[in-house]
Order: structure tokens, then sequence, then C-alpha cells
């Protein structure tokens, strides 16, 4: 692996293994919380990836992917400062989810907060056993600033979110597989293999369907139905008119490749 040729807080480390950019959370004593330098420092990161990473892996060293917000950086805040606070983070975390390629989390221990935000942002998560989400915003007397209340509902719905929010529900592993907080549940220790390796498939495929999937595909889902069937024949269109999609296809025809299989 080769360093990112940019100045990152000591709280962040991007390595880049051929396609592949790794970022890792490195706060481990204050269980990876995010500080202003280290929002900063994430959308940095995403906005200087060099043309040739095809996919991200994003996970936070120690025993934990992220406890969220460091209070300390906002118990001075008035207002307006805490709304620019927030556009911050949602600045960064846009760079991630609308940026030019896939990004996976690995997720384990805490995944809460500003974390589970950071996770939201995100195109895949897996997660292993040891993973937890909350949302303790409620209990501390503040809100969510960095994009959960818009986010995190797509996930798991804005019933779940209030119930965390009111009630400091807690969500395990396997319960929040099924909730949809993560797609994905491997062995303890397994998810930054399995990260990788799916990361690598995803660094095949071709541009413009990738370019479809992050950025037609969502707002296909929000539009309105006619609007959207609209977008998805312009998406196709442009998708099977690349020259790899017409290479990719050709192959396939002529010998049958890369068939779908039954898990």
């Amino acid at each position: 692996m080769t360093t990112l040729a940019l100045a990152l807080p000591p709280s962040l480390a991007c390595e880049i293994d051929e396609a592949i950019a790794v970022l890792r959370l490195s706060r481990p004593r204050k269980r990876n919380a995010v500080d202003d330098e280290m929002v900063a420092g994430i959308g940095a990161c995403f906005a200087a990836l060099p043309a040739e990473v095809r996919a991200v892996v994003v996970h936070g060293e120690g025993e934990h992917f992220c406890a969220g917000l460091d209070l300390s950086a906002i118990t001075a805040h008035d207002a307006p400062e805490g709304v620019f606070h927030s556009r911050a983070w949602h600045r960064a975390f846009e760079q991630i989810e609308s940026g030019a390629v896939p990004v996976i989390a690995v997720l384990h221990g805490a995944v809460i907060g500003g974390g589970l935000e950071l996770a939201a942002a995100c195109h895949i998560r897996v997660a292993e056993p040891s993973a937890y989400y909350a949302l303790p915003e409620g209990s501390r007397g503040i809100f969510v600033g960095g994009g959960g209340s818009v986010r995190v509902p797509r996930l798991i719905g804005t019933a779940r979110m209030l119930d965390m929010m009111l009630t400091g529900r807690t969500y395990g592993a396997e319960e929040g597989l099924a909730a949809g907080f993560s797609q994905y549940l491997v062995a303890e220790g397994t998810g930054f293999a399995r990260a990788m390796e799916m990361a690598r498939r995803i660094t095949t495929l071709a541009p413009m369907t990738v370019f479809g999937v992050l950025h037609a595909l969502p707002r296909i889902a929000e539009a309105e139905p006619r609007t959207g069937f609209l977008m998805e024949s312009l998406m196709a269109a442009i998708a099977a008119a690349d020259p790899v999609a017409k290479e990719r296809l050709q192959s396939f025809l002529e010998k049958g490749a890369g068939k779908v299989t039954r898990p």
C-alpha cells in the first residue's frame, strides 16, 4: 500500500492498495469519536482521491468503528455556530455519498450517533457480531446533525429512528442486519477482508454502470414514477453504449461467461 499524498490529521490514515483506497479512523482511545479536524480530514480525503481509485473501504482502528461526535467540540457553540458545524459534516459526508466511487464501511463495536451517520453515508455496510447501533442524541438534549435525519430513515424507516432517539434503544448486529443498518453480517474479525474482497470486485465493473448505480439509482428511487422510468431509460441507454459494456456483452454472448448461479 502507498499513503495518500495529502496532509491528514493524526486521527485519520488513508492508503492506496492498487485501485482501492483504505481510510482508517485512527483515534482508538476515544473510540474513534469524531471532532472538527477529523470531519474536515474525511471530506478532504474523498475530494483528493486519485483518478485510479475505483472503491473505498472505511474502517475503525481498535475495538470500535466510531462512537460518534466528540461532544467536547460543541459545548461552547451558539446557534449560528451549531448550524455551521452541522453543515461542515454535511459537506464532508456528501463527498462520500455523492462521490465518484462506491464506499464500503466495516462496522464493529460502537456505531453510534455521528458514527452511524458516517456509516449511513457509505454505500455498503459490512458488520461484525460486535457491532451495535444507537442514536443517544435525544438523551443528551441534542439532535442529529451529520445528515442522520435524512440518511438513517432511508435505511431503517422513520419509526425506528424515532424510537431510538426517544427511548435510547440500541440494536445489536443481528437485529441491525434485519432492520437495515447493514447489508452483511460476517464473522468477527473478518469484516475488513470481506470488504476488500467486495471492493476488488467493484473495481472490475464498467464505469458507467457504477455511475448509474451511485448517482442515477437514488434519484430514480425518489422520483415520481413516470420521471423515474424516463431517467431509467436514459441511464440504461448511456450505460449500454459505453465501449466497456459493449465488449463485456459481446464476450458473454460468445463465451457464455459470467452466468449467475444460485448462492
